[in-house]
């Protein structure tokens, strides 16, 4: 097996370090999780941490624009084939599971108060949001145009109003144990975009 290069064993150890952390934030949550704790827990000194993420916040986004891309993807293929009301039910299938799923919900909140104290934290969630929503701005756009309908916002719009209903609907599952459905986002994105649920 050929000897990795310089670069190859870098990106290798930021890889591991990235899953290493991934881990250990979702099973422990932002706070309790230490740059120490995921250097031993990947079998790396604390320079070899400090070498690929200027802190902890920095790698903390680094994990969550992972999370993000898993969840865009997952809800790309819920909208992706079959009719329309196929994809509903795909997408109310990703939606049952994903919002709320508690390991998720404490991170992403733990880390979103903690940016509440740092500006530049905050412009970076802010940056990663403005991504997210454009992403949901193109699956909507590409229902609409391959299933002719007339929505009632703009996908930008109806794009963010998904996001801040499935953050919030999440929050509200997470804090009071999944015992609310999900169907209120589906039948939501139904109604703004003009489709009528098949009875």
């Amino acid at each position: 097996m050929p000897r990795l290069t310089r670069a190859e064993s870098q990106a290798r150890t930021r890889d591991l370090l990235t899953d290493t952390a991934q881990r250990l934030f979702l099973r422990d949550g932002y706070h309790a999780t230490s740059l120490d704790k995921v250097a031993e827990a990947a079998g790396f000194s604390k320079g070899a941490v400090y070498s690929n993420f200027r802190n902890k916040d920095e790698l903390c986004l680094v994990v969550l624009d992972r999370l993000y891309a898993e969840r865009i993807a997952e809800i790309g293929r819920a909208f992706s084939g079959g009719t329309l009301e196929d994809r509903f039910r795909a997408f109310e299938e990703y939606a049952e599971g994903m919002l709320g799923d508690a390991p998720r919900t404490q991170f992403e909140v733990e880390f979103a108060l903690q940016a509440r104290q740092n500006r530049e934290l905050q412009a970076d969630l802010g940056r990663r949001d403005a991504l997210v929503v454009s992403a949901l701005e193109q699956l909507v756009q590409s229902q609409v145009d391959e299933f002719g309908l007339t929505p009632l916002l703009p996908a930008r719009e109806l794009a963010r109003t998904l996001l801040s209903l499935g953050i919030g609907l999440g929050v509200q599952r997470f804090v009071v144990q999944d015992v609310l459905p999900v169907r209120v986002l589906t039948d939501t994105v139904r109604v703004l975009l003009g489709v009528r649920r098949e009875a």
